[in-house]
């Protein structure tokens, strides 16, 4: 089932993700498409949307408040239908930080996962009375088997990549459609400082690639496309041999 392929509402959950706004960018949607850019840092956010050409407006949200995410998304879907929801809020914190910091870690896990199925949920219940919608679900290549180097968060992705997918099925015939996007290691500020590793992509690729596959009805996206054989292959990688993986 392919979206309506010009958008008119589009909620972006982590309004300053670099990939969030590569996937805008690459958006076929009319200029006065109202985007609506969701985080902490609404100043930021503010400058970042004025690239953007669509109407913006940005809303406070963290993705840690939990008892917060219902009225939010309450309040953004009575301003009217949204077209589309990106799932993009999240935080890559270095294994070594959060094995001396275990509540660093829970911050991660809130962020990652925990709070997305809070507002996924929420969101998934309002798509469901509209009968029509479009989420992005952004995954990594992280949750096919996480790697020592940052197993917390390929667990979070792990576990995000099983709500995903587990709510797709619960959507099938509502007229409702999630679209799982499994990048791999992402050139950004995200992973400033970290030499990108096999099968690197970057911030615009995935963009456009979500641009496209929101055009078929693809379930899942890879990117770069290869990837989806060699996550096969990582699957079958003696657990030995993986632990040897520096990254």
């Amino acid at each position: 089932m392919p979206m309506t392929p010009r958008p008119r509402r589009v909620l972006l959950l982590g309004g300053t993700s670099e990939i969030g706004r590569a996937i805008l960018s690459s958006l076929d949607a009319p200029p006065d498409t109202e985007v609506i850019l969701a985080g902490r840092d609404e100043r930021r956010m503010a400058e970042l949307g004025g690239a953007l050409p669509f109407r913006v407006r940005t809303v406070h949200y963290d993705g840690t408040a939990l008892e917060s995410h219902q009225p939010f998304v309450d309040a953004v879907f009575a301003g009217g239908p949204v077209d589309l929801v990106i799932s993009a809020a999240g935080i890559l914190t270095p294994q070594e930080v959060l094995d001396r910091d275990p509540l660093q870690a829970g911050l991660l896990m809130e962020t990652n996962l925990t709070g997305q199925v809070t507002t996924l949920l929420a969101v998934t219940r309002h798509l469901r009375a509209q009968r029509s919608g479009v989420i992005v679900v952004l995954s990594s290549v992280a949750a096919v088997r996480p790697r020592k180097a940052n197993f917390v968060y390929g667990a979070a992705k792990a576990g995000l990549d099983a709500f995903a997918r587990g709510l797709a099925d619960s959507l099938h015939g509502s007229g409702v459609r999630l679209l799982l996007v499994r990048p791999g290691f992402v050139i950004g500020r995200m992973t400033a400082g970290l030499p990108p590793a096999p099968a690197a992509t970057t911030t615009a690729a995935v963009g456009a690639a979500v641009a496209a596959a929101l055009a078929t009805s693809a379930p899942v996206v890879w990117v770069p496309r290869g990837l989806g054989v060699l996550s096969t292959a990582m699957r079958l990688v003696p657990r030995p041999l993986w632990r040897r993986l520096s990254r």
